[in-house]
């Protein structure tokens, strides 16, 4: 296949070795979604494995943005749209009329293309989600805090600046810190929708370290349109076109050896 060999060069030499059968974390079956009568995601489903990295590629319109928030009940807030199919996430249906989504939310944390600090003190940031689920203590919120950070390989950068505004930090760093606010909770699933878009790419490098580490911990869910960058990463890819998931699979598999025509043709950059 022209065109596959430099996306399939940089390929995360893990996912090599990550088997189709494993453990799902995130079970999506026969979702569609419309955004008023606009058809946006059409009879998806597919399982995301547990403490993997699962990308979600394809051109720009194609709905992996779409499905992303549907993991986390987002597109809830926008008026005029309606999803059918099933999402469990565990065991949980978490499009159960009975279910708050609060206790969705808490369970899937979210990571923003462009990063969102809340204008606050560092440490305010990070503590801003434990406080809302009833964390008090000053030193339980300095344990979290401490925790979240250096699992987010921002403590040593800040850890003498904790009451400094997060606005001060550079663009990398903000993005760490929304990672670290994210994972503050201790979700089951942290969504990335684009995280590396808007940084340079010694900032890139280190977002893509700390999604390889925090998969240890997490089960990661990434859309992006770097096709080199979801080779390095993740696990699982799956191809979206249309609204449609053309194809998933085991990364090194799909960038090398895709089964339909529709994913060589893109990933060989025949489109997109």
């Amino acid at each position: 296949m022209t065109g596959s060999v430099q996306v399939a060069a940089n390929l995360n030499p893990q996912a090599s070795t990550v088997g189709l059968m494993e453990a799902p974390m995130v079970e999506i079956e026969h979702v569609s979604l419309w955004y008023g009568e606009k058809l946006a995601l059409k009879d998806v489903s597919m399982s995301i494995p547990k403490h993997r990295v699962t990308a979600y590629i394809g051109p720009s319109g194609c709905g992996k943005s779409t499905l992303l928030r549907c993991l986390n009940r987002m597109n809830d807030l926008i008026d005029g749209v309606r999803i059918a199919g099933n999402i469990r996430i565990g065991a949980t249906d978490i499009y159960d009329p009975a279910l708050d989504v609060t206790e969705v939310r808490k369970r899937v944390g979210m990571v923003f293309q462009k990063s969102n600090p809340f204008p606050k003190s560092i440490f305010e940031n990070v503590a801003y989600g434990p406080r809302i689920l009833g964390v008090s203590g000053r030193a339980d919120l300095e344990g979290i805090v401490e925790r979240s950070l250096t699992a987010a390989a921002l403590w040593d950068e800040v850890h003498d600046r904790l009451n400094d505004s997060a606005l001060g930090l550079s663009g990398g760093q903000q993005q760490r810190l929304c990672i670290a606010r994210a994972i503050a909770v201790e979700p089951d699933v942290l969504l990335m929708d684009e995280p590396c878009s808007a940084l340079d790419p010694i900032a890139t490098a280190k977002i893509e370290e700390l999604m390889l580490e925090l998969k240890n911990s997490y089960t990661i869910v990434i859309v992006t349109h770097n096709m080199q960058q979801a080779a390095r990463v993740s696990d699982y890819t799956g191809f979206m076109l249309l609204g449609e998931l053309i194809e998933v699979g085991v990364t090194r598999e799909l960038f090398t050896n895709p089964r339909n025509k529709r994913t060589e043709d893109y990933i060989t950059g025949r489109f997109g």
